[in-house]
Order: structure tokens, then sequence, then C-alpha cells
């Protein structure tokens, strides 16, 4: 065999064999990118991924498309996980739990302290088991949990999330199915922001007036559009109109949800009705008290306008801001 021909089949054989190891490079590396795993797709995803997850019995998940091909999908260039379906345990209620309607109340506190509702109502939550809160009641530090109620969007919540951001203060945003479809880029800031979106059912229906399946089916239809199309997981849950029942609370527990009440708030969400930012300001701040649970609407303009003064207030009175995810610690 010649020199030309030895030269040219040893170029062949040297530019195959780094083209096997280029394609060996490039699959090895590929899965690293894209998590594989139901285990991956929670870590790739917010911490408050864990609260579903919790009832893998009652769940038949499916992979979404996008989750194995590396393509994120979503509002928050987060990871689509797993859709998530809810079967709804003891459906005809054979325990006979009661479904009378009880309107959650808080009473207004003053005084620096938690009105008497609201105390009894938290150690009602504490002595039943149920997984419910309206306010922090394992410690007696001055700490104040804010959150908002969002049927729908009236030009303010941009405002609010502004001020939060430069504030540096964690809220909770409990919105409708219909909230989330009609502004799904302020959803997708308040998770990218650090802040909690929990689910506040799709019809917003009297959960004490309906079934234990369609319970579930109003709380699978939120979790769903937030884990398809943001990549989230909510851990927690505001019954409408703070309407619920004993059976109702018993359900949205079993699908691993924690109930969220309060323990301060003022009318707010009428929005013919506005007061002025200065109403808001000194109908809040004297409500305030330890391990308080605050309710406002994020419709409400005059909340909007004044949130950095709440905030300055109430760190003023020696009072400091933690996430639901922080309760009782």
């Amino acid at each position: 065999m010649n020199k030309n021909l030895k030269a040219m089949l040893f170029a062949v054989l040297l530019i195959g064999a780094v083209s096997f190891a280029g394609e060996s490079f490039r699959r090895t590396r590929e899965p690293e990118a894209v998590p594989q795993t139901t285990a991956a797709r929670q870590a790739a995803a917010p911490t408050q991924t864990t609260a579903a997850e919790a009832v893998t019995e009652t769940t038949v998940p499916v992979v979404r498309a996008e989750a194995t091909t590396g393509s994120r999908g979503t509002y928050t260039g987060l990871f689509a996980l797993p859709h998530m379906h809810y079967t709804a345990s003891d459906p005809e209620n054979k325990r006979g739990l009661s479904t009378a309607r009880i309107d959650h109340s808080f009473g207004v506190s003053t005084g620096g302290k938690p009105h008497e509702i609201s105390v009894n109502s938290q150690a009602g939550f504490d002595k039943s088991g149920a997984s419910a809160i309206t306010y922090d009641n394992k410690t007696a530090e001055k700490v104040l949990y804010l959150t908002f109620d969002c049927g729908y969007e009236n030009g303010n919540t941009s405002k609010i999330l502004d001020v939060l951001q430069a504030k540096k203060v964690p809220a909770a945003f409990f919105c409708t199915l219909y909230h989330i479809r009609q502004e799904p880029q302020l959803i997708a800031r308040m998770i990218r922001d650090g802040h909690i979106v929990g689910n506040h059912s799709d019809s917003h229906p009297d959960f004490s007036a309906i079934s234990r399946t369609q319970m579930a089916e109003e709380l699978e239809a939120v979790e769903n559009v937030l884990r398809e199309q943001f990549g989230y997981s909510s851990a927690y849950f505001r019954f409408p109109e703070g309407a619920y029942s004993e059976c109702a609370l018993d359900l949205v527990g079993s699908l691993g949800y924690t109930s969220v009440f309060w323990s301060c708030s003022y009318p707010d969400w009428d929005v013919s009705d506005t007061k002025g930012a200065q109403y808001a300001l000194e109908t809040v701040t004297a409500r305030l008290h330890p391990g308080a649970i605050l309710l406002l609407h994020a419709v409400s303009p005059d909340n909007a306008a004044a949130m950095a003064d709440i905030i300055d207030t109430a760190r003023s009175m020696g009072y400091t801001f933690r996430s639901l995810d922080e309760y009782g610690k």
C-alpha cells in the first residue's frame, strides 16, 4: 500500500473517530439540561411545589411534551410540571361531616392584640387538626403575613408588586382561574419575584354548597394551569368569600393544601366606594397585631396608593413581614 493511500485511510479513520466522540459527548451532555424525572422537574420549580405532590395516591401524572424535550414553554421560563388529577376522598361524604355554611369571622383587633374571635378560630383549627390558619399563634413576635385576593385585574396589581419589590416584602396572592388566564404576565411576575400564588378556585363558588368531587375539580383546574403554564404548584388555598364547612375544610386538607384565612382586613373590595389612601393606611395599621394574616384586595386603588406607607408604618411599629412558608417558625 503506497504512502498516499495510507494517508487517506488514516484521515478517514481520524474524522470518523472525532465525529463519534463528538456525538457521544453531545448525548452525555443533553440530559443534564433537560430534567427527565419527576424529582428533577420538581427541583427546577419553585419551593411551593410540594403541596399537591404530597397526595400521590390521588394523582395520575401525565408528562407534558415540553418537559421532556427541553422546551420550558411556560410564562415563567420554568419547566412545566406533570398534570395532576385530584380524586376526592369519601366523595359521597359517608362520614356525615357537616356541610353547614360557616362564614369566616375574625373580629376587629385593637390595642395590638388579636380579637377573641380570631384566637378561638385558630384554637379550633389546631384542636381539630385542620390544615388551616387564621393567624400565627405560634409566636409572640411582631410578625405579619401579607396576602391579597385577586378575582380580576383593576390596574393596581403591578403597582403593588412594584412597592413590594422596592420594600423587599413577601406576599401571597390568591388568584382565581379567571385572573390567572387573563393576566398571565402578572402571575409570572409574582412567581419570579418570589411571592406565593395561592389557589382561589376556578369559578369562585360557595364551597359549603358543592360536592366534594366538585371541590376537588375546582382546585385541580387552577393547579394544572399553574403547573402547565407557569411550572408552579400551589401549597395554599383560600375559600371564596371565606365561606366553608367542616366537610369542605376536610376535603381541601386531604388534597394537601393549607387553607389560609385572615385576622386583619377591612371592606376594600368595592371599587365604587373608595375612601382614599389615608383611610386605608389608618384602618389597616390600627388593626395590626402579632402574627396577623392581612387580607387586602388587589383591585383597590386605595391599597395600591397606601401600600408603601402601610409597610413603612408597620415597620416603624416594630413589625416584620414574613412569607406564609415561614408560618409558625
